[in-house]
């Protein structure tokens, strides 16, 4: 079972920013990120493999910056320029190339004044 441990989530003002780090109990082929807000579906926000490919979700291009250690098994989001509408509940999520997705726990992001 891979674990998923999850940093760095907080409130903070709009225009602001926010780093969330994420450390594998495993070295991992994909990593990335998803959140959840309140009513919403889950949805992609940004995902790195370990060759260093990335995708992003289309409302936090050009905003949100993905990147993998792969020495650490770790995955950061650097988020900035933060809305109200980024406020969600932030999951770390990795998988090997083939077999079943891992999440983390979830930390919460909140943007407001």
């Amino acid at each position: 079972q891979v674990q998923l441990v999850e940093s760095g989530g907080g409130l903070v003002q709009p225009g602001g920013s926010l780093r969330l780090s994420c450390a594998a109990s495993a070295s991992m082929y994909v990593m990335g990120w998803y959140r959840q807000a309140p009513g919403k579906q889950r949805e992609l926000v940004a995902t790195a493999t370990s060759g260093g490919s990335t995708v992003y979700g289309d409302s936090v291009k050009g905003r949100f910056t993905v990147s993998r250690d792969n020495a650490k098994n770790t995955v950061d989001l650097q988020m900035n320029n933060l809305e109200p509408a980024d406020t969600a509940v932030y999951y770390c999520s990795a998988r090997l190339a083939f077999g079943p997705l891992y999440w983390g726990q979830g930390t919460q992001v909140t943007v407001s004044a």
